[in-house]
């Protein structure tokens, strides 16, 4: 998900297109050397940029006006004003064949028939056959065997009008084989195209679903990271909040209580830390605690049962089963539901109140029960908006769980899911 292990994870992500590619460790000159050949080079490459990048109206131009100097050029002065007039309606309409494909062709084959009529042979002949091509290349299948179909009626006739005796059949072959070349380089391009423009579409869509699926990894991790922080932040300055209460009623009473409180919001103060440091970490390969401190997990569950009693809830942990086969991030998310749970009761219940941790372990679930005996009483004007219980939601909807939270029917409150260690289900509730 991030570019690079030592990153952190980027709302922008770089596309293929963009990453830049590794030449090689060679070292290249640097300053005026280094730009020296690359001066000099600039003026060739950019007359072959200008002479790639003429219109394609000038292309089609070269053409007609090749054939036109040479018809003016090797006949005689006194056939000139008939030759010229039939090399440019052969030639002439070749300028524009590539915005109308088919009107060019039909003016092209006009001009061809004038010409067979008047029993005049031109080299501007050829202009059928490009006319051909560019129907073939930019219309579809009917459209190339029609003009195909006229050119060869039109090869037919000129072999029957000026082939020599006996050699009808070779100019027929040969002419033919013209026309079927013309018209199968023209599908050739118009295929070749299609799917050129098939692959730029299918690249385009494939990298816009990369930036899609990239993106949606940033907001997932965000929404992790963010799950992570208030479960962190919130559990712990709920203790901290509830240890400096019970130091400041003990100060004068009772002195070495509150020394020890004050030692356990120190102590809870430096784990929030190392929490934070060890989620954060994740992000940077250089974070010594992401492997000094693994994640929490169920055998952290009788500390984290002692804290709340240090705070003031009175906890009782029960763990049945093995839990060695589960995997770490299973147990984060037990361990964060349990944590989570806990620190609700903390904040919500008077003191007095009790709390009971059962954890049962088995093949493939894992069943979390949290409950409590004391009435959930939350400060007037408080909304149900927070992200305690959703975010708790969401780590059981990962493992296939239901979680359920609520009022017990003997009083109290109660957390309850099931994790499915096996894959996504349904879990029962």
């Amino acid at each position: 998900m991030t570019e690079a292990a030592a990153e952190p994870v980027s709302a922008h992500p770089v596309r293929y297109r963009d990453r830049v590619r590794q030449t090689g460790t060679a070292v290249r000159p640097t300053g005026c050397a280094a730009l020296a050949p690359v001066r000099a080079a600039r003026p060739g490459r950019a007359v072959r940029r200008r002479g790639l990048r003429l219109p394609p109206l000038v292309w089609d131009s070269l053409l007609p006006a090749l054939l036109l100097l040479h018809i003016t050029t090797m006949r005689a002065p006194r056939e000139l004003p008939v030759l010229v007039a039939l090399t440019a309606a052969l030639a002439l309409p070749l300028v524009w064949r590539r915005r109308a494909p088919l009107t060019v062709f039909g003016a092209v084959a006009a001009a061809a028939s004038v010409q067979w009529l008047m029993d005049v042979q031109l080299p501007a002949d050829i202009a059928l056959l490009v006319a051909l091509h560019t129907v073939a290349a930019n219309s579809g299948r009917r459209g190339t065997l029609v003009a195909a179909a006229v050119v060869e009626a039109g090869a037919l006739l000129a072999a029957l009008r000026w082939a020599a005796d006996g050699a009808f059949l070779t100019l027929f072959v040969a002419l033919t084989a013209m026309v079927v070349a013309a018209a199968v380089l023209g599908v050739n391009a118009r295929t070749t195209r299609a799917y050129l423009a098939a692959v730029e579409e299918r690249a385009a869509r494939l990298e816009q679903h990369q930036d899609q699926q990239a993106r949606l990894a940033v907001a997932e991790e965000r929404t992790r990271i963010a799950r992570e922080m208030h479960d962190i932040v919130t559990h712990n300055l709920s203790v901290m909040v509830a240890l400096t209460d019970a130091a400041v009623y003990a100060q004068h009473r009772s002195p070495d209580r509150a020394t020890t409180a004050m030692l356990q919001i120190s102590e809870t103060g430096r784990q929030a830390l190392t929490d934070m440091r060890r989620s954060l970490g994740i992000l940077r390969a250089d974070e010594p605690d992401v492997e000094r401190h693994p994640m929490p997990g169920i055998a952290q569950l009788e500390t984290l049962a002692d804290q709340m009693c240090a705070a003031g809830l009175p906890t009782r942990l029960e763990v049945r089963g093995g839990h060695a086969h589960v995997p770490a991030t299973a147990q984060l998310t037990v361990y964060r539901l349990v944590q989570e749970a806990l620190t609700n009761t903390l904040k919500h219940t008077p003191t007095g109140t009790h709390a009971e941790v059962r954890v049962l372990c088995s093949a493939e679930t894992v069943e979390v029960d949290v409950t409590d005996n004391g009435p959930f009483s939350p400060p007037p004007g408080a909304t149900p908006s927070g992200h305690g219980i959703p975010g708790m939601r969401e780590r059981s909807a990962a493992y296939g769980g239901k979680l359920r939270a609520g009022p017990l029917p003997g009083g109290g409150w109660g957390v309850h899911t099931r994790l499915i260690l096996g894959g996504s289900g349904t879990a029962a509730t």
